[in-house]
């Protein structure tokens, strides 16, 4: 494509490689990268470098931070006795905008998908049920209302629920096919509101 520019046909395809962004829009950002001043071309750059080195999983809930563990799971205002299980960190930051909710979460990584060869090992649940103890009172369900997440969500229901623990799922506050990053807080705080028992 550029012949006489091949570190901007490097990083369009780069950029090509990111969820949700095709060709075009990998182009009219490495496009305004280039446009940018050298500074902040290299600020971004700087910033890349400093997330990649600076931030990990936390060992407790398995969400990503700066610290370990993290600053939700050492928070002493939090309550100790409620899990909210989401599937990615960004679920976990969507779900903490909500004042309904001042729990713990745990990260699993993802959602049981045989079809994408995702299996409960692939996934955080180990280190989920090393967590539930006597101290914990009620599991809170958060995986995407999708045909996996369902699946996720229902497997991990009969994994806890012999053990004692009220395990809730959100309510059907999210439309069906839609990621809970992207849904407002109205629609989290009703769907956190209306959780039910399994």
């Amino acid at each position: 494509m550029f012949n006489s520019a091949e570190s901007v046909e490097r990083l369009v395809n780069w950029l090509a490689r990111l969820p949700g962004i095709g060709r075009k829009t990998a182009t009219r950002l490495a496009f305004h990268i280039l446009k940018l001043p050298a500074e902040e071309a290299l600020e971004l750059a700087d910033i890349i470098r400093d997330v990649k080195e600076k931030v990990s999983f936390c060992s407790v809930c398995c969400n990503i931070s700066e610290t370990d563990p993290c600053h939700t799971c050492t928070d002493p205002k939090r309550r100790k006795d409620i899990i909210c299980v989401v599937e990615e960190p960004m679920d976990a930051a969507a779900l903490d905008k909500v004042d309904e909710f001042n729990g713990l979460f745990h990260v699993l990584g993802g959602r049981l998908s045989p079809l994408d060869g995702i299996g409960p090992d692939d996934l955080k649940i180990k280190e989920l049920l090393a967590r539930l103890n006597d101290k914990i009172s009620e599991v809170i369900i958060a995986t995407n209302p999708q045909v996996e997440g369902e699946a996720t969500a229902t497997y991990l229901a009969r994994l806890i629920k012999p053990m004692g623990i009220k395990v809730t799922r959100i309510a059907r506050g999210l439309p069906v096919g839609a990621d809970l990053e992207y849904a407002d807080s109205v629609t989290l705080t009703r769907a956190l509101e209306g959780r039910q028992e399994f």
